[in-house]
């Protein structure tokens, strides 16, 4: 190169040197930008790029470095002043080395951009210094520290100093790895703390707190890569640690208090830690068993038992919509639990639809009520059960006249019919032909009586029953007066006048009767002259002495008819009614009524049983066991052991409707 040409390329680095230092030192340039650029421009041209960018960088080593500070939020600003410095700097002498970073710095790979070198100048003599790396990090997570304890930190210098690491590209090694590590520490320790300090409404809303308090450190000032890692902690410490303890301690109260907001946010922060579900699905599934287990197996909650369940069900069924997301899993596992609960007790379900009923209830309330009736009904195994039971509860509302609303009974009947097929409601259905087949012969009958030359003053009730579709009852003998006998063909109520005209049964009738021949009478003169059976009389005398409207004296009073009670008529008797129903006091059904209609049912299923049997074997002529088996279970419609099945098929065997094969044991032959 010629000497004037050396001399030139000298001057113009000098030129060049004094003003990075005055950016450096921020100290005003004496040159104008553009001629600064222009220079470089030149000795680019002069074919001085490497020596150029050797020196740059030389120059730009020597400039690095940090003051160290007393304490950590001090070092902090600090480094965030040299860091911001060093970044403003670089983009100046950048601008000016402009010419140099796009022709020579481009052409060759391997060496780095100017700012590149800047920020590897800075990571090199500062950052990568284990000291101030140290000292970085740990005042970073001192601040998190204290933040996350309430109280305030400067989160812009935050996201400066943690930009800076993401920058350097030293983010996850320097910094990412003990924050997790802290995080975890400190998580696991407060998970293990407040579970026992606090309740679980208390604890969910903490952990819901904590989470959007790291997911708002994320927005803030932490790197987004970051996000995952942190939250699943979070999630780990403060839940996945802990879902036993959480649902043993509060479902129960969760559920038991309907605290919606409570559950919805459980099923929210279960739906995030890997195996809440399932976990949250199970004792869910174990609650509903055990509380309707209750319902239905504490016999002292009888008479609430269908109100219990109807309310339950509505509960349930709010919190699988409104707080479980509708959630499939959830909404089977509810019906399997309700399946197996009201299966407990077989002979139990028939109480589904007794006292559902509410006089006072809208024609379209009752319809929803048996909607919901007809939910559980489709829970229960038996419904052969339930018919039989049903049957025998039906039978007493229409004869007693206790029935909510007949239109009411006639829906239900029709929505059994549509859910279990004609044949399960044939019966059913016949009853209430019955009913109005005599309340028809009854108004022609009342029609005949007033056309006699000599009418009545009793007015009579009878209701005429065919024997196939009623439950069987057992005959009871009575004495009837001269003034009854004449009409009596059946099960009866009875109007007797006087004063108050009073509607009365039957058994009532015979006893208010004999008052007609005497003042007073011992319980066991009116059971001699009325010929009703002890347990019927007592009742009868309960309802006349000792109810609402009571026609009768009991000496002495009380609530209970005794065998050494006297009885005489009640002319103090008063009524703001001229017309009084009696109601007769229905006898409880008793555990060997119970034990007759289960062994009904259990009788009927044998002979089913045997009946699908032949029907099956005469079809297919030779059958294995178990696919017989499996045909009899595809067949039947109510719930049996294969170990009933099996005796039933020994007892075909036996009565040569079927035999074994000689060589295959397993195997079956139909016979002729």
């Amino acid at each position: 190169m010629p000497k004037l040409a050396e001399n030139y390329t000298e001057d113009t680095w000098l030129k060049l040197r004094d003003a990075v230092g005055a950016i450096q030192n921020s100290t005003s340039i004496k040159y104008n930008l553009e001629e600064l650029y222009q220079a470089v421009e030149n000795l680019c041209s002069y074919k001085v790029s490497p020596t150029l960018y050797k020196q740059l960088r030389q120059v730009c080593e020597d400039h690095v470095q940090l003051t160290e500070s007393l304490d950590n939020l001090s070092f902090l600003k600090r480094m965030n002043r040299c860091w911001q410095d060093h970044c403003r700097q670089t983009i100046m002498i950048r601008s000016i080395f402009l010419f140099l970073d796009r022709t020579y710095v481009l052409q060759n790979s391997l060496l780095p951009s100017i700012w590149d070198t800047g920020l590897e100048l800075f990571r090199t003599h500062i950052v990568s210094d284990s000291g101030v790396q140290k000292r970085t990090v740990d005042g970073i997570l001192e601040q998190i520290e204290l933040e996350r304890n309430g109280e305030t930190i400067d989160r812009s210098l935050l996201r400066s100093l943690l930009g800076m690491l993401s920058d350097l590209q030293v983010y996850r090694d320097s910094f990412e790895e003990r924050f997790l590590i802290e995080t975890n520490r400190l998580y696991a320790a407060e998970g293990q703390r407040l579970m026992q300090e606090r309740d679980v409404p208390e604890y969910l809303h903490h952990v819901a707190r904590r989470l959007e308090e790291e997911n708002d450190r994320i927005m803030s000032y932490l790197d987004q890569s970051t996000q995952k890692p942190l939250i699943n902690c979070v999630e780990k410490q403060l839940l996945g640690e802990h879902m036993t303890a959480i649902l043993q301690k509060g479902l129960g109260t969760l559920l038991d208090e309907n605290r919606v907001t409570e559950l919805t946010l459980l099923y929210l922060l279960f739906s995030k830690v890997k195996g809440g579900l399932p976990t949250l699905l199970q004792f869910w599934r174990d609650y509903i068993k055990s509380f309707g287990g209750e319902i239905v197996c504490t016999p002292e909650k009888d008479k609430d038992m269908v109100q219990d369940l109807l309310d339950f069900k509505d509960k349930m069924d709010n919190v699988a919509q409104s707080c479980f997301a509708r959630n499939e899993g959830f909404i089977n596992a509810m019906k399997e639990a309700f399946e197996t609960f009201i299966n407990k007790r077989p002979n139990k379900p028939h109480v589904i639809t007794l006292r559902a009923g509410n006089k006072e209830a809208t024609e379209e309330e009752l319809e929803r009520i048996l909607d919901k009736i007809m939910i559980i009904f489709r829970f229960i195994h038996g419904k052969d059960v339930f018919e039989a039971f049903y049957k025998k509860d039906l039978a007493k509302r229409l004869l007693v006249g206790k029935s909510a609303s007949v239109d009411a009974e006639k829906s239900m009947l029709s929505k059994l019919k549509h859910e279990c097929g004609a044949a399960f409601t044939s019966k059913l259905e016949g009853m209430f032909k019955d009913m109005e087949l005599s309340k028809d012969i009854m108004i022609q009958f009342k029609q005949y009586i007033q056309n006699q030359s000599e009418p009545s003053n009793i007015e009579l009730t009878v209701n005429i029953l065919t024997m196939g579709y009623w439950p069987s009852y057992t005959p009871m003998e009575v004495h009837l007066p001269p003034e009854v006998s004449i009409f009596m063909f059946g099960c009866c109520s009875s109007d007797y006048l006087g004063k108050k005209e009073l509607q009365v049964s039957l058994f009532q009738t015979l006893v208010l009767l004999m008052f007609n021949e005497g003042e007073e009478f011992s319980m066991e003169e009116i059971r001699t002259a009325t010929g009703i059976e002890e347990g019927e009389l007592r009742r009868t005398l309960q309802s006349l002495a000792c109810g609402k409207a009571r026609v009768l004296n009991k000496n002495p009073r009380g609530k209970d008819v005794e065998d050494g009670d006297r009885f005489n008529f009640n002319n103090d008797f008063k009524h703001k009614l001229f017309r009084i129903k009696i109601n007769q006091i229905q006898m409880k059904e008793t555990v060997e009524e119970q034990v007759s209609t289960t062994e009904r049912v259990f009788q009927d299923r044998q002979y089913q049983i045997d009946a699908a049997v032949v029907r099956i074997m005469k079809m297919r002529k030779t059958l294995s066991h178990n696919l017989l088996v499996s045909e009899l279970y595809n067949q039947l419609k109510f719930p049996v052991k294969p170990g009933d099945l099996k005796k039933r098929i020994e007892s075909l065997i036996d009565r040569d409707y079927m035999e074994r094969d000689k060589e295959t044991p397993n195997q079956y032959h139909y016979v002729a």
